[in-house]
């Protein structure tokens, strides 16, 4: 009977180490890991852009009239492969991720990922990202602080494009499609446009459901003509 207990015992102890270490390992080691590869996209994009290896035909002017006059469509994106840096203000001047094609698990874990079924970044349609939560560097731990007029800023390395999100966090389930329509479903548009739509896990640590916000294209500008507004401190 003794060994029993202390046999069980043990067993108790195995069981409670490999959880505490589970938990350290999503906690803390996939945040480092996620971290390090994200760093790793947008230095592999920003060697890219310093070569000019950038996508073509994406340039305009700034202001509205950039706007309405629309970049040209860039070249096709890439499976897997990063082709722009996102920057929210509200999430702090040092927040910044790169946004990948594909929405897969392994894309995920590197940073952002694009919806491949939606608009291209900055043209007529609706621009759609996903991100985690939590894990994987946290990337919308945060989601549920955006607001109406808030920034969400992309460079594709020739262009900074400047949305502006029109509605606080709308929660739905992760079977709401419609939420990436080119005109998305309860955003409140009323006609096609330029918009961009987030997605995240709802609630923070699990995901039965999904949290979106919605934005409309507010102005462009070359990146030689400087970081746009939104981004000065």
């Amino acid at each position: 009977m003794r060994v029993l207990v202390r046999t069980f015992s043990e067993l108790c102890i195995t069981v409670g180490t490999l959880i505490v270490l589970f938990v350290v390992y999503v906690l803390f080691w996939t945040g480092v890991k996620a971290d390090n590869a994200m760093d790793g996209e947008i230095d592999k994009l920003q060697d890219q852009w310093a070569q000019g290896s950038v996508p073509t035909g994406t340039g305009g002017g700034g202001g509205d009239d950039a706007v309405d006059s629309a970049p040209k469509k860039p070249a096709a994106y890439k499976d897997g492969k990063p082709f722009a840096v996102m920057y929210i203000p509200r999430f702090g001047f040092t927040w910044n991720k790169p946004v990948l094609q594909g929405t897969g698990t392994d894309v995920l874990k590197k940073g952002l990922g694009h919806y491949a079924s939606t608009a291209q970044l900055g043209q007529k349609g609706n621009f759609s990202v996903a991100g985690h939560r939590r894990t994987y560097g946290d990337p919308f731990k945060d989601f549920p602080e955006l607001r109406p007029g808030d920034a969400v800023v992309l460079t594709d390395g020739t262009t900074w494009f400047t949305y502006r999100i029109d509605k606080k966090p709308y929660k739905t389930l992760p079977s709401d499609i419609g939420v990436i329509d080119p005109v998305p479903r309860k955003s409140g548009y009323d006609g096609p446009g330029r918009y961009l739509t987030l997605t995240t896990c709802e609630p923070e640590w699990g995901h039965s459901h999904r949290l979106i916000v919605w934005a409309h294209l507010d102005a462009t500008q070359p990146v030689e003509a400087g970081k746009p507004e939104a981004l000065r401190r």
